[in-house]
C-alpha cells in the first residue's frame, strides 16, 4: 500500500530540497510513498494571490483567510476517505 502525503503551505519552495533526500527519498523512488507540496496561493480568488487577512474585531497581526484553505483541502481530497490533520500556528493539531 503506498502512503500519500498532501502539504498546504505558503512556502512549497522550502519542503523540496526536504523530500528529496535520505530515507524520504529512497521511499518515493520504490513507490512506497507519495508527497505532493501544493502552493495555497493557487487556491485564491483574488487577483494578488493573498491568503491572509486581519483578525475579525481588529487587533494586531494577521490571520489565514479560510476561503483558499476550504478549497484547497476539498479539491485535493476529492472523493477520497483520508484523514486530514490541519495545523494550528503552533504547530500542533
Amino acid at each position: 500500500m503506498k502512503l500519500r502525503f498532501d502539504i498546504i503551505t505558503i512556502f512549497p519552495n522550502i519542503f523540496k530540497p526536504v523530500i528529496n533526500e535520505s530515507i524520504i527519498k529512497r521511499a518515493q523512488e520504490k513507490n512506497k510513498v507519495v508527497i505532493k507540496v501544493h502552493d495555497l496561493r493557487d487556491y485564491t480568488e483574488d487577483k494578488h494571490k493573498k491568503v491572509d487577512d486581519r483578525p475579525f474585531g481588529g487587533g494586531p497581526g494577521m490571520v489565514m483567510s479560510l476561503q483558499p484553505i476550504v478549497d484547497a483541502v476539498r479539491k485535493i481530497k476529492g472523493r477520497r476517505k483520508v484523514k486530514t490533520i490541519l495545523m494550528c500556528p503552533t504547530g500542533k493539531p
